[in-house]
Formats: C-alpha cells, structure tokens, sequence
C-alpha cells in the first residue's frame, strides 16, 4: 500500500476519532470503514484479524452505548418522553447551528422540559446533570473503543 492510500485511510480514521465527539457523525462507523478498506488493500492475516477484531469491539462498545445511558436516565428520574424530545430538538438544533447547536438544543430541552416537570430551576439542574452524565459515559465508551482501533490500526500499519 503506497504512503497517499495510508494516508487517506488515517485521515478517515482520525475523521472518526473526531466524530465521535461531534453529533451527527458516525464516529465508530467511519473507524472500522478505514479499518475495512485497510484490510481490503492489504490482504494479509494480520489486516483480516485486525479487522475481526476492530469488529468485535466496535460491536462490544455499540451495545455498551445503547445499554449504558439507559440504565442511568431511568435512575436520574428523567423521562425518556424527555430524552426522546431532547433528541429531535438537538437534530433541528444541529441544522441550525451547525454541531454546538445539537449540544445546545440537546442540553436547553432537557433543562426547560425538567424545570416544567419538577417546578424548580435547582431540580431541573440536578436532572439535566444526570442525564448529561449518562450520555457522556456513552461517548467516552465510544471514544474509547474507537482509540483502541485507532491505536492496533497504527501499530499494525507500523509493524507490517
């Protein structure tokens, strides 16, 4: 593989590593498509088991993001009719605003939603934190996932 392919698949996978930050952008997905055509170039074992197991970990961390936010929303006491709002208004806010107005439309409908709800501006806080905290803990399991595929894809690209 010459150095411009190498290079596009690590802009691709650095793409990924910055989306996993930014709403709206596959970040998990766009990792293991650079890890994808990096296999699909090469055509050794070693590109094929980097690969699976890319696969297998992305596909750990995907259940773990759906999984984990869940559990804690529904132990801060935010509604999911709440989350769910939240989500469509960060989506308008995304197009919008473009990228911080997800995290804008996203936060602001949670707060106003729970300032509705509870009837106090402390309470509705409290409740925007947790659910803030439950979806950060989503992205850093992404994050994470996807720096282990970054860092065996550079290892592997280094030491083949």
């Amino acid at each position: 593989m010459g150095t411009a392919q190498a290079s596009l698949i690590g802009a691709v996978m650095l793409l990924g590593l910055v989306g996993v930050a930014v709403p709206g952008v596959p970040g998990m997905l766009l990792c293991w498509a650079a890890v994808l055509w990096w296999a699909t170039s090469e055509h050794t074992s070693l590109t094929w088991g980097v690969l699976a197991g890319a696969t297998g970990l992305l596909a750990v961390a995907q259940v773990v993001v759906w999984l984990l936010p869940a559990r804690r929303i529904r132990d801060s006491g935010v509604t999911w009719r709440t989350v769910v709002d939240a989500t469509a208004v960060a989506i308008a806010g995304f197009f919008l605003v473009p990228v911080i107005g997800a995290v804008i439309g996203f936060v602001g409908s949670i707060y106003v939603t729970e300032r509705i709800r509870l009837g106090t501006g402390r309470a509705a806080r409290s409740a925007t934190r947790r659910a803030m905290r439950a979806v950060g803990g989503s992205v850093l399991v992404e994050l994470f996932a996807c720096l282990l595929v970054a860092g065996t894809w550079l290892f592997a690209t280094i030491a083949g």
